[in-house]
């Protein structure tokens, strides 16, 4: 295990942290722990690339961690009553129908394509972008209302669109339309 499968585990360990610290209200150092993993997101992905320490078990524990990290904070935040429940509803939704349609395909023997969608990738700045600034609220008394009920209307939309894009990907791809490249 390289140092950067460590730094990713470091990230996954982080999560029942942040949902205690943001239970506690402890929401500043939520906060900064929610950097942090971020920051830890961008340093092992370098360290891998630069310091050839790819592998098979950082392909797959770096998007768990991610999503582990960021499905929890949504289900925090949103039982706390910092986030709408509609709008914790469809993150969770969409991600446990990317991981079912994923198992689903793959189950089936079908070929397919893994790389993320651009409207996935936006879904998901959205959300790490929510997340901080409601943290940034809570925990260092900012006043981002604006700034938070706009990207809860833009993490929603880009989460249904997000959603109906993999949607239409396995379609494709169960009619034998969209192969793997």
């Amino acid at each position: 295990m390289g140092l950067a499968n460590l730094i990713t585990l470091g990230r996954l360990l982080s999560v029942p942290v942040a949902i205690w610290l943001v239970l506690t209200g402890e929401t500043a150092a939520a906060f900064w722990l929610f950097v942090a993993a971020g920051l830890s997101d961008a340093v092992d992905g370098f360290i891998a690339k630069r310091l050839d320490q790819r592998s098979r078990l950082g392909a797959l524990l770096d998007p768990i961690a991610d999503k582990a990290l960021l499905v929890s904070m949504y289900l925090t935040l949103g039982i706390a009553g910092h986030l709408p429940a509609w709008l914790v509803i469809l993150v969770v939704f969409r991600d446990a129908l990317i991981i079912g349609g994923f198992l689903l395909v793959a189950a089936l023997g079908q070929p397919m394509r893994w790389e993320p969608l651009l409207v996935s990738k936006v879904n998901t700045a959205m959300q790490i972008a929510l997340v901080g600034v409601v943290l940034a609220e809570l925990g260092l008394g900012l006043a981002l209302h604006a700034l938070s009920a706009i990207l809860v209307y833009a993490t929603g939309a880009t989460t249904v669109i997000s959603g109906a894009g993999y949607l239409v990907r396995w379609t494709r791809t169960l009619a034998g339309a969209e192969a793997e490249p």
